[in-house]
């Protein structure tokens, strides 16, 4: 099983967004230790929850810090961005770190309707549907080949000599499965936010998948939520957090990740409870025995052989020790 990191630089209650960046940090720096394959930066907006609203500096930043794992973007939300400046930014990343960087692309806003508005500055950019011809444009752009009678046919994305950074498509539905699959690129599936139909998206872009000039075979992997610990108790400790940040989320209520205490005393309603108890398909919790078994057989039913963990835990230190066990499980 390849492993790979998926770091959302969450913002814990009692600490600051500077502290979370700084965790992020220290955290690629023990993943590029422990071996794992990549570390991706997600982007997000208007949210005290998480503290990486561009992955690009993130990128940048945990590049210059690490020397051997991959970086890239999970993912640069291109419905909020220029082809041109996103094809552009890569470009430079890669040619700082040639052989290291990996763009994914995600079409959803990573926020809320406003937010939007102000990112896109016009309610017709947030309503339009032309994420295809996007992302034509971006990957034109990224090997400088657009058709001749392209009206940004003369149009290059510098630096020219730019190594071609990895290029995925994320979804949490089979749209980019299938998109992906046409294209040639790799697919990384978001099973932490829509678990269900990640089996049968997996499956369908392998099936489907057409060789390109950035891939010649499928390139696929399914993102998760893991939470390990020394014992299964300990484990379902830690995530009383998680249970309370991920309803609060699906509330609107965007407060930083409360800590466990304050999860222990959360008055649940008995419906709370039941969207609780749903939740938990998202993520998967325990020793790590545990951890490597649900994984295995949740990475078989789904045809990969990469894992990409997001783990979101109060405690920096419980972090840290989720990502130990979790690759001393598969070692």
């Amino acid at each position: 099983m390849t492993l790979s990191v998926l770091d959302l630089s969450p913002v814990s209650d009692g600490s600051t967004g500077a502290e979370a960046l700084r965790n992020t940090l220290d955290l690629a720096r023990l993943a590029d230790e422990l071996g794992y394959h990549r570390y991706w930066l997600a982007e997000h907006h208007n949210s005290s929850f998480t503290a990486s609203p561009i992955p690009e500096i993130m990128i940048a930043k945990v590049a210059d810090v690490t020397s051997r794992i991959r970086v890239g973007s999970g993912g640069v939300m291109l419905p909020n961005r220029n082809p041109l400046l996103v094809a552009e930014a890569f470009n430079v990343l890669s040619t700082l770190h040639p052989g290291r960087i990996d763009l994914g692309i995600g079409r959803a806003p990573g926020t809320d309707q406003l937010t939007a508005f102000a990112l896109r500055r016009s309610k017709e950019a947030v309503m339009a549907e032309d994420f295809p011809e996007q992302l034509g444009e971006t990957l034109a752009f990224l090997i400088n080949q657009f058709p001749t009678d392209h009206p940004f046919q003369r149009v290059k994305a510098i630096p020219l000599d730019a190594p071609t950074p990895e290029v995925w498509l994320l979804g949490s539905s089979d749209y980019s499965a299938h998109l992906a699959a046409r294209l040639g690129l790799g697919f990384a599936f978001a099973h932490h936010i829509s678990p269900g139909p990640a089996v049968a998206s997996l499956r369908a872009y392998r099936e489907e998948f057409r060789p390109s000039g950035f891939f010649t075979e499928p390139q696929a992997m399914l993102a998760t939520s893991v939470l390990c610990a020394e014992t299964d108790e300990e484990a379902e400790e830690l995530a009383r957090s998680y249970d309370l940040a991920i309803l609060r989320l699906h509330q609107g209520r965007f407060g930083k990740f409360p800590s466990i205490e304050e999860a222990a005393a959360y008055p649940y309603s008995e419906a709370e409870r039941e969207q609780v108890r749903q939740n938990r398909s998202r993520i998967t919790v325990g020793s790590p025995d545990t951890v490597r078994d649900r994984l295995t057989k949740l990475a078989e039913a789904a045809g990969v052989e990469e894992i990409m963990a997001t783990t979101m835990v109060h405690s920096h230190a419980a972090r840290r020790r989720s990502y130990e066990l979790l690759i001393g499980a598969f070692s």
